[in-house]
């Protein structure tokens, strides 16, 4: 992408010493308009890439502003130079030029030549048309009646003038002849700002073809048959003009408004195509044929350059005003200009072929070792994503195993607590029952120790406690006979036993027992009363000591064990704390987990679906290839067909001269 290279030029000034109030100043490419006393004029300032003041010559600005477009031209770029401007400011002298100042036609047509000489490993083919548009009507100035020719346009040959006469020249001096006859019919005429005015636009077009003399000692075999074919627009544009200045009338005026109209449509051209893409709308080329013919030339296939006349007279000012303003707008303008060649079906059929055995190499070469590492690439990768995806599993199956096991230790944790519980409550329960026991037989030795009633007879039966506490109504003194002297013959207690016993003994020699008070009997029944009570007692304090003593060991033994397992539940619930901690950490690890598994499902369906689309590529690349290979094998045939059916009608072809 290029912008439009644009430059103004000042002609010498015509004025016989009228006075100025406005004046114009170049400043080295700047363009600005000041009053006498230098004070410039606000919103009246332009840049150009060149600035050409009265004193520059037509060589001058050939060198700096069209020489590299014709050398480009040369080299297979199309190009374009025009002069814009209002009437009388210079622009046929400057595309045309005299004897001793020649214009940029006749220096392009010479240097072309040169250029061509210096070549020596390509050979040239020149052909040049002259053609005007007078009165929007396309009229070729190299043949006589050949007026109002259309503007076609085709895929070959772009947009072009039909029936335009083209002649081939070998030098610039029959080019220059060419030139002189196509002026000679060019239309001009006489107004009041100029004796020999334009009335037309002048297209002066020179068609370069070129090719590769030796292609075997060049090295270029695939451009062997290959033709650069540039096309050199050099345009004189008819002048803008007032009628009031002018004073043109009749067929003068007609002329007039046509070429007006047709520059006002260029200016609307340069306009739209100065605008941004976003804003830019339609594109009026059709609506003038200047414009439809140079349309390569703006915004599109070309090197273009324009320069703008102005004449530094105050009173052409305006005009001179709108000239800047369109070489500003004309400025902005890009175009992409390109080499331009044309194939013949022999130098087609070679490119494509060596074009075949380029993509063959690649794909058998380093591409299809590209695209097998790519494919390779791909599936390790989901090789890849397919381990980290079980293993992925395998710690999520582990970890829900893991937290199985820490809720069943928990369930077991919490049962152990529970069953802790309930026997430190049952050994509380056991030490308020000891101390129960405790008090019932403190209670029952006082009653014990407090009986102190005798049994009637010496029975040593145990009886029931009733029954010695209903002793006590007879522990008064009975009336009985006074106790006997002699007790010898007195059954007494040991008889009374041997006797229970079975021993036989002299009843008669018994006396009978004296009544005695019930004093005696008392004493003795109480004394061994009690002591069998006492013996009583202290079996049942020795008793109550022992199983004390036992409750006593057996409280501190579950103390003891309490202590124990309190100490053992603190340390579950220590232990319960870590295992539910580690539980949440590893519902955290699950859920971080998970959410990697999730952005490795993604990665492996994109993966995938490159994959996918990379194997649709080399399919489409295939058949593009398989049905290019085809075209390319019609086309050999055709060609072929063609050669022969040339050779059998044995026409000439034109010869390729040196110049």
């Amino acid at each position: 992408m290029e912008k439009i290279s644009v430059a103004v030029r000042f002609r010498p000034s015509t004025a016989l010493d009228l006075p100025e109030d406005r004046k114009w100043r170049v400043e080295d490419n700047r363009i600005s308009l000041h009053l006498l006393d230098g004070t410039p004029i606000s919103g009246v300032s332009f840049a150009f890439d060149h600035v050409f003041d009265q004193s520059s010559t037509n060589a001058t600005v050939y060198d700096l502003l069209i020489k590299s477009i014709i050398h480009a031209a040369v080299n297979g770029f199309n190009g374009t130079a025009f002069a814009y401007g209002q009437t009388s400011s210079g622009k046929t002298f400057t595309m045309n030029g005299s004897e001793d100042d020649p214009g940029i036609i006749p220096l392009a047509v010479k240097d072309i030549f040169h250029t061509a000489q210096m070549t020596t490993d390509r050979e040239f083919l020149i052909r040049v048309s002259y053609m005007e548009i007078y009165n929007e009507e396309i009229n070729d100035l190299l043949t006589l009646g050949n007026q109002k020719l259309p503007i076609h346009e085709s895929l070959e040959r772009g947009i072009f003038v039909a029936g335009l006469r083209e002649e081939i020249v070998n030098s610039a001096e029959q080019v220059f002849e060419l030139i002189k006859l196509g002026e000679a019919n060019r239309h001009f005429g006489e107004t009041n700002m100029n004796v020999r005015s334009s009335r037309s636009h002048t297209i002066f077009r020179m068609v370069i073809e070129s090719s590769v003399k030796d292609p075997i000692s060049s090295g270029d075999v695939s451009n062997a048959d290959a033709i650069r074919v540039s096309v050199l627009n050099l345009v004189d544009l008819a002048g803008s003009e007032r009628i009031a200045k002018t004073g043109a009338g009749g067929v003068r005026l007609k002329e007039g408004k046509h070429i007006n109209k047709s520059l006002m449509i260029l200016g609307n051209v340069i306009n739209k195509l100065s605008e941004n893409g976003k804003q830019r709308g339609h594109i009026p080329y059709r609506d003038s044929k200047l414009t439809r013919i140079l349309q390569p030339s703006l915004g599109g296939n070309a090197k273009t350059s324009i320069i703008c006349t102005v004449a530094p007279e105050e009173v052409h000012i305006e005009e001179s005003r709108g000239t800047l303003q369109f070489a500003s707008g004309a400025k902005r303008i890009t175009n992409c200009a390109q080499v331009n060649e044309i194939l013949t079906d022999a130098a087609l059929l070679k490119r494509q072929k060596l074009e075949i055995e380029e993509l063959r190499r690649k794909l058998q070469g380093s591409h299809s070792e590209v695209l097998e590492q790519m494919i390779l690439k791909q599936r390790n990768d989901m090789h890849k994503s397919e381990l980290d995806r079980e293993r992925l599993a395998m710690e999520l199956e582990e970890e829900r195993k893991s937290r199985e096991a820490l809720e069943h230790c928990i369930k077991e944790q919490q049962k152990k607590i529970d069953n802790l519980t309930s026997l430190a409550n049952s050994s509380s329960q056991t030490r308020s029952s000891a101390k129960q026991m405790a008090d019932l037989r403190n209670t029952s030795d006082e009653v014990i120790m407090s009986q102190e009633d005798v049994f009637k007879t010496p029975n040593f039966k145990e009886k029931p406690n009733d029954f010695v506490v209903k002793r006590s109504n007879c522990s008064r003194d009975l009336e009985s006979s006074p106790p006997p002297d002699n007790f010898a013959n007195i059954a007494d207690e040991d008889l009374w036993m041997r006797l229970n016993k079975g021993c036989t003994t002299d009843l008669d020699m018994l006396q009978m027992t004296p009544d005695m008070k019930c004093q005696s009997y008392l004493s003795s029944d109480i004394s061994v009363g009690l002591a069998l009570e006492e013996e009583i007692s202290n079996k049942g304090r020795c008793h109550s000591l022992e199983t004390e003593c036992g409750f006593n060991k057996q409280l501190e033994a579950s103390k003891e064990q309490c202590a124990a397992l309190e100490r053992e539940c603190n340390l579950l619930r220590g232990e319960n704390a870590s295992l539910m901690h580690g539980l949440s950490m590893s519902k955290q690890d699950v859920e971080l987990l998970t959410a990697e598994k999730e952005e490795l499902l993604k990665e492996l369906n994109i993966e995938r679906q490159k994959m996918k689309d990379l194997k649709e590529e080399i399919h489409v690349f295939s058949l593009a290839f398989s049905q290019r290979e085809g075209l390319l094998t019609s086309l050999y045939s055709k060609s072929k067909a063609m050669v022969e059916n040339l050779k059998a009608s044995q026409v000439p072809t034109p010869e390729l001269y040196d110049c």
